[in-house]
């Protein structure tokens, strides 16, 4: 007979109670993760988040309340989740992942990892230590309503990078206000400023520098207080974005200024991010207009949509898109909101010409408005709902690993509308290593013949614009083969480890 206790077997019961689990994010889906898993049974659980706890996560990530505000998430879950387990073993770091401490040898203390990450440079690391350790990794996302939750085990299922990823839709917010580095970055930081200045303002949507950005002040402490005089008023008066440029008559040089050159500055005043980051280099309205005529600047033939302007010619484009959308919203009455709309001309010349700006003072290269349309349209935000189903179903493979059924375990889909046979979910068989996989082949001691357009990016010099080639492998593998006999001796040269390029 069957012994039980609670609801699982006394075998898998017991699995589960002395089991240690990496958690490698502590926010949307990590709070509820952190919370299934005590509830579940599971003590000795280690959280690793590099972020602090902002106002816009409140919405959704239920562990944090707006006493938090500025603390560190890690630390904040775990104490949180204690409330429902005091008995817990929970270990929280204020951390980067990719920090070099966290190496094989660290991995290798864990019987599953779980990864509730946000991006996608981050993902790959943790899928290649994983790897490289032979530890079980179960990954994780979400996009709006659809979520994915797969198993990773080295030599039995594809990894994290077998297959090519669709371009990421959903970002930090410290990446969109301090650090972008893709021109998506800079997409979505335009449309929240459109919402900011003329449409719904969103604490989710602040445009402002991120005083309370974690990679600016490692300190906890210090991040808590730069966060919590950024929510002060003291004797400063704060105003909103739309409420600063109502009073100046939505001036588009007194805007152009603040967020091209004041915002810039400020940033600038962060040395800790370009410490190995190309600094931005601030824009001032006067010295643009003495820059090349526009007529003179336009690159790329063909319609145009699909030409790109220069800086001079952005900054006009964003002059009169300002003076059109203060008059749409003036006609709108006392209270009144603008709505973005990719088919509405004004608010896509906005979009564009301020992506297009924030691009070149991030040493960009700048795109066409053909090019922020398609990108701008497919923005996807966080829902709470995907979170907490996703993170249900990161438990029920966690147990079927635990259990032994590794077989058992799949890729389940969560889609937004049910398909042809009526279901939400749809789980997937785990597919084998995919033999063009240059990371999965280097884990397993193989060295498959480098592919001749890898060869041509690595001698062009290529290495940022995401994925290369049918099998999903990136220019960027070349920073694993440089990596990988390092990370096998778990990093024992702590001194001389560099971070894996990604």
């Amino acid at each position: 007979m069957v012994q039980l206790l609670g609801s699982l077997r006394k075998e898998l019961a017991d699995s589960v109670s002395s089991c240690r689990l990496l958690v490698v994010g502590a926010g949307g889906i990590g709070c509820e993760l952190l919370k299934n898993l005590v509830l579940t049974g599971f003590r000795n659980i280690e959280v690793i988040d590099l972020d602090t706890i902002d106002v816009s996560n409140l919405n959704r990530q239920f562990l944090f309340q707006k006493k938090h505000v500025g603390k560190s998430k890690a630390q904040v879950a775990k104490e949180s989740v204690l409330q429902f387990c005091p008995k817990a073993n929970i270990t929280a770091y204020h951390d980067s992942i990719m920090n070099p401490d966290y190496n094989v040898e660290f991995f290798r203390n864990f019987t599953l990892v779980m990864n509730a990450l946000d991006n996608r440079a981050a993902r790959n690391h943790v899928n290649r230590m994983c790897l490289a350790a032979d530890i079980p990794l179960i990954e994780s996302g979400t996009a709006g309503y659809l979520g994915q939750v797969t198993v990773i085990k080295k030599g039995l299922t594809e990894c994290y990078e077998c297959q090519p990823k669709p371009t990421q839709k959903t970002f930090p917010g410290c990446t969109i206000r301090n650090t972008p580095s893709e021109p998506i970055h800079c997409i979505v930081w335009a449309k929240y400023l459109y919402n900011q200045l003329f449409g719904e303002e969103d604490a989710d949507q602040e445009v402002s520098p991120d005083t309370a950005d974690p990679e600016a002040a490692w300190d906890p402490a210090e991040t808590a207080a730069r966060a919590g005089a950024s929510n002060q008023d003291g004797d400063i008066k704060r105003v909103s974005t739309k409420e600063w440029a109502r009073s100046t008559g939505y001036d588009p040089v007194k805007i152009f200024n603040k967020l091209f050159k004041d915002d810039i500055m400020y940033l600038l005043t962060m040395d800790k991010l370009w410490k190995k980051r190309k600094a931005p280099l601030p824009l001032d309205w006067a010295e643009v207009q003495k820059m090349a005529c526009p007529q003179d600047e336009v690159s790329g033939a063909g319609l145009k949509d699909q030409q790109v302007l220069g800086v001079r010619g952005y900054s006009h484009l964003f002059s009169r898109s300002v003076e059109t959308l203060r008059a749409q919203l003036a006609g709108k009455g006392e209270g009144g909101e603008l709505t973005w709309d990719k088919d509405d001309p004004p608010a896509m010349d906005f979009v564009t010409a301020a992506a297009n700006l924030r691009m070149h003072i991030f040493s960009m290269s700048m795109k066409s408005r053909f090019d922020v349309k398609s990108m701008a349209g497919n923005i996807i935000p966080a829902i709470a709902t995907t979170n907490a189903v996703i993170a249900g179903l990161i438990v029920l493979e966690a147990l079927k690993i635990l259990s032994g059924d590794l077989e058992q375990c799949r890729t389940i889909f969560l889609n937004k509308q049910p398909n042809p046979r009526k279901k939400l979910l749809v789980p997937c068989a785990l597919d084998p290593p995919n033999s063009s996989c240059y990371v999965c082949q280097q884990a397993r001691g193989h060295h498959p013949p480098q592919r001749a357009e890898d060869a041509g990016a690595q001698s062009a010099g290529q290495d940022s614009e995401g994925e290369v080639g049918h099998g999903g492998t990136r220019c960027a593998d070349r920073g694993w083969e440089r990596n990988y006999s390092h990370l096998l001796r778990g990093g024992r040269d702590r001194g001389k480890q560099q971070p894996i390029s990604i």
